[in-house]
């Protein structure tokens, strides 16, 4: 891995250099802005789980427009082939981009987090669900940025990347619907495929080691898939 910070490095000033990262979170901080403070002052309620429920379907969203430029650009401009040609392994180039992909939900997250620090100086909040509930939202965010990853790298298009990591985050966010119409025990299967499913937990405070071998399932898988993705190349 001895190559893994310099492609970090070259991937984070990727993001951070393109003006859409920084366009990305000033939606979210004011979406995220309006809800808080509708909670708060309008309802006068000192919690934040419809906050965090915000901040998901915000990040199905915001996600895969950080993502879809990960490995569609570089295969756009010819410079993919070159990487891959490099004395790199391809393990530390995906992990390079899913932690390069990763950091900007990181960052809007510490930024939500002011939100928790109000409700601190001014209430006495219950902390278990604001820990789990931020908890949930960073495996969230990894998931869809795995998710986002591998899109990316099976297409040069970064729209049509973008569009598809949205489209398979946003099922899996509503598929337990599907699955209350299917017969047992397809409905069961089904529904626990469902990102609300095992994100619903974290917001209202419970915490279960199957939810959150849930999420880190579906980022192992999505690293493992990008992996081979590159090295059939």
């Amino acid at each position: 891995m001895k190559h893994f910070g310099a492609l970090l490095l070259k991937e984070e000033k990727a993001i951070f250099s393109s003006p859409i990262a920084y366009a990305t979170v000033t939606v979210y901080l004011l979406l995220m802005g309006y809800t808080f403070t509708a909670v708060l002052f309008l309802n006068r309620t000192g919690e934040l789980v419809r906050v965090f429920f915000q901040a998901a379907v915000l990040f199905l969203l915001v996600v895969p427009v950080v993502t879809m430029r990960l490995f569609a650009e570089e295969r756009r401009g010819g410079t993919l082939e070159l990487l891959l040609t490099s004395p790199i392994r391809e393990i530390e180039i995906v992990l390079a981009k899913f932690t390069a992909g990763l950091s900007l939900s990181v960052l809007m997250l510490a930024l939500t987090s002011t939100y928790a620090v109000v409700l601190g100086i001014y209430g006495d909040p219950d902390w278990g669900p604001i820990y789990s509930g931020f908890l949930g939202l960073f495996l969230l965010a990894a998931s869809l940025t795995a998710i986002g990853l591998l899109v990316s790298g099976l297409t040069a298009n970064q729209v049509v990347a973008a569009v598809v990591a949205m489209g398979v985050g946003i099922l899996l966010w509503m598929i337990d619907t599907l699955g209350y119409l299917l017969p047992e025990p397809y409905d069961t299967i089904i529904s626990q495929l469902s990102l609300v499913g095992h994100f619903t937990p974290f917001a209202t405070g419970a915490l279960f080691l199957s939810d959150v071998g849930f999420f880190l399932t579906i980022v192992l898988v999505g690293l493992f898939l990008s992996v081979r993705t590159l090295a059939r190349r």
